[in-house]
């Protein structure tokens, strides 16, 4: 797993790093972490980003500040996890703005970390896995985090992909069992929708990254809404 540390604090990098290393041994994990001292030097090699899984990033930085630099890294690359760190708390709103993963409080590392990248780990091997499903056009092998939504027409459910769409016989229950614990929300009788892919919710309205829109039934609205901050990491 690479992870990148960003922060102009020589003392809150290596803080961070201790813990991270600590975290990485007791979980039996590999890390590969890098450290840039200002936004700037991040920016400057931000092709290495493609690759990585987690950044860590202060807000409060001198020159290119944190939320300026999360903002043109997810533009790039939307997949990274973003993990904002701050002093100040105020700054949570503004993180959930550039879709940050999550905000941890300088002085609560200790105790949040942990908490924080056992979320992460656990995204990210759900993001890997892959499973066979025996559609209409043949059996076909789909990462579930390709999978964009659901949806029943007639007798059938349809799997839009980001590789096309496929059809297939099973029940809408059937298939929100086999892909719970995956990151899946069902919205209603008609669609099962893959929270990656959710740009916001809203008016009873939840929009996804491509421009769709589908409507969220008031009895649904709030367990919905509640279930998607919950993966999104929004206590």
């Amino acid at each position: 797993m690479t992870i990148i540390v960003c922060d102009d604090s020589r003392t809150d990098r290596e803080n961070l790093i201790r813990l991270l290393r600590d975290y990485e041994k007791k979980k039996g994990l590999a890390f590969d972490i890098t450290e840039y001292d200002s936004g700037e030097a991040l920016l400057q090699n931000i092709d290495q980003l493609q690759d990585s899984s987690i950044l860590f990033l202060d807000i409060n930085m001198a020159g290119t500040d944190g939320l300026d630099a999360a903002a043109q890294i997810k533009s790039l690359y939307p997949k990274i996890s973003i993990v904002l760190v701050t002093a100040y708390i105020g700054y949570a709103l503004e993180g959930y703005k550039v879709e940050a993963s999550r905000f941890l409080v300088k002085d609560d590392l200790e105790v949040s970390l942990t908490e924080c990248m056992d979320m992460l780990v656990r995204k990210l091997e759900q993001d890997t896995q892959v499973r066979e499903f025996s559609f209409v056009e043949g059996n076909i092998r789909l990462k579930l985090s390709d999978i964009l939504y659901i949806e029943t027409a007639r007798h059938k459910n349809i799997f839009y992909t980001k590789n096309g769409s496929f059809q297939i016989y099973k029940k809408l229950d059937e298939i929100e069992n086999e892909l719970r614990g995956y990151g899946f929300v069902r919205i209603h009788m008609s669609f099962l929708v893959n929270m990656r892919y959710i740009r916001k919710i809203s008016s009873y309205v939840m929009t996804l990254t491509t421009g769709k829109e589908i409507s969220v039934p008031k009895t649904r609205y709030a367990e919905v809404k509640k279930q998607y901050m919950l993966f999104k990491g929004v206590e």
